[in-house]
């Protein structure tokens, strides 16, 4: 056959097989063209992000290598320096989650993870018992890890022992879902629950003066943590699972095997030197993620000393080169560039564009009743992060407009911060919305797909949306969170 037949075969069959994709690019390079306020710089970035996002929701191509091509594509047109790239590897995000990943190698080769496991397992009756008891158990820890990243690699190796367990596909799938889910959807329990909280509350502090407690925060993000980790634990199992699934029993003698637990350590009562001193070390570290104020210590420099004490030779549990195995690389190169893509989205002023546009709409608002000014602040939140993929990213750049909301509308700027982070704590839909979601999606067992996450999406974002106005009327108004 001659080379060009089989050149144009080959083409033919890459454009059927991306045929959609190369569509929707034809129609986002046509729509970028459209704002006459937009610069070209602003253009570039938008239309590298819109691509990306098409990719990541059309394609089986790796996430890492979509993120790196774009900023890629981005510094080739002129969108963005060299240095946006190489700066973002060196983020403290980055190296925080280095230090989780480590972190939960440590508790999985001590056997601490594994022993949460069983008594989690030995626990539940049916499936969805194990599901109800995950999303009970994951919620506390928004209280001690201030990092959803850094809670899900913790929680990882509890899902690899429950996915080996677990024969089901469908099961594994929701499983897989519901842990990040959790995470996520409880983050906003504690004011240490995500990094954007604390950028915030800075935000404020600057803007008005005004200022959120560490206890305040639990007074209004804990009731509304715990109600929606439930209720969308009950639209997860009811969507991806069946009747039959949700009551299928657990063998508790067959987890204990799967799981290596039976005749080693984490099956007796008490606990080995191992676990003794990862349980102290990980307490001193939570205690200097806790009172970061006063010995100034940023957060993943905290996490890096703990895990140099964990990975210290004789004094350690499990040596570095071990805990370096247990970093998902591919993770970290992906979080780099999408942080050099949030950067590229500032530096270009498409940020400052998409809020403008967005909050054009809003000026209409003057006048109005709390109900319409509650539904914009929360609709503009809750859609954040389909357009604004870092959470960091999303704090920095809504966090003025919505206070400059609060000003010209003689609202409380407290209670809309509040209420806008709430919204901004929400990132369900794509597997880029969030890194906890990435890093179940990336496993070597097979999860979830990006079109089983617009599914959930489609039917939690509507909920949140009903459960914050719900919340507002009948919880939030009367402790001090009045618009």
């Amino acid at each position: 056959m001659p080379p060009s037949t089989t050149l144009s075969s080959w083409l033919r069959d890459w454009v059927r097989k991306y045929r959609l994709p190369l569509l929707l690019f034809i129609v986002l390079a046509i729509a970028v063209q459209i704002p006459a306020a937009l610069s070209t710089n602003g253009r570039i970035t938008l239309f590298a992000l819109g691509m990306a996002t098409i990719l990541w929701t059309t394609t089986s191509i790796n996430t890492a290598y979509v993120a790196i091509c774009t900023v890629s594509f981005i510094i080739l047109l002129g969108g963005g320096t060299q240095e946006l790239l190489f700066d973002s590897l060196s983020s403290d995000i980055v190296w925080l989650m280095i230090g989780t990943f480590i972190l939960g190698g440590a508790l999985q080769v001590t056997g601490l993870a594994g022993r949460l496991t069983l008594a989690l397992l030995l626990r539940a009756k049916t499936v969805g018992g194990l599901f109800w008891l995950l999303a009970t158990a994951l919620q506390p820890l928004a209280l001690f890890i201030p990092s959803t990243s850094g809670r899900a690699s913790v929680t990882l190796p509890v899902f690899r022992s429950l996915a080996g367990y677990i024969n089901d596909s469908k099961i594994v799938k929701a499983l897989a879902l519901l842990m990040p889910m959790i995470i996520l959807v409880s983050s906003v329990s504690t004011l240490i629950g995500a990094g954007s909280h604390l950028i915030a509350v800075d935000l404020l502090k600057q803007f008005s003066g005004e200022n959120i407690s560490f206890l305040q925060w639990i007074l209004w993000g804990l009731p509304f943590g715990i109600v929606s980790s439930y209720c969308s634990c009950w639209v997860l199992l009811r969507l991806f699972l069946s009747k039959e699934q949700r009551l299928s029993s657990v063998n508790t003698d067959a987890i204990k095997m799967e799981v290596g637990l039976a005749g080693n350590s984490t099956s007796q009562t008490s606990f080995s030197n191992s676990e003794k001193r990862t349980i102290g070390i990980v307490f001193v570290m939570i205690v200097g993620w806790l009172t970061e104020s006063l010995h100034g210590l940023d957060i993943a420099m905290i996490t890096i000393l703990g895990v140099l004490v964990l990975t210290m030779p004789r004094l350690g549990v499990i040596t570095w080169k071990e805990g370096l195995k247990h970093v998902s690389w591919n993770l970290i190169v992906f979080v780099g560039a999408a942080l050099a893509i949030g950067q590229s989205l500032i530096d270009s002023g498409a940020s400052n564009w998409i809020k403008d546009s967005l909050f054009a709409a809003t000026q209409s608002l003057n006048g109005q009743s709390t109900f319409a000014v509650l539904v914009a602040v929360i609709i503009l939140s809750l859609t954040s992060h389909i357009y604004m993929t870092s959470h960091t990213t999303r704090a920095v750049v809504m966090v003025p407009p919505l206070l400059y909301l609060a000003s010209a509308l003689e609202l409380n700027p407290i209670a809309v911060l509040f209420i806008g982070t709430v919204g901004m704590d929400y990132c369900l839909t794509f597997p880029v919305s969030s890194k906890a979601l990435l890093l179940f999606q990336e496993l070597e067992t097979e999860t979830f797909a990006p079109r089983d996450l617009l599914r959930l999406s489609a039917v939690l974002i509507v909920l949140h949306a009903l459960l914050m106005i719900g919340f507002y009327y009948g919880y939030w108004q009367w402790t001090g969170l009045e618009l």
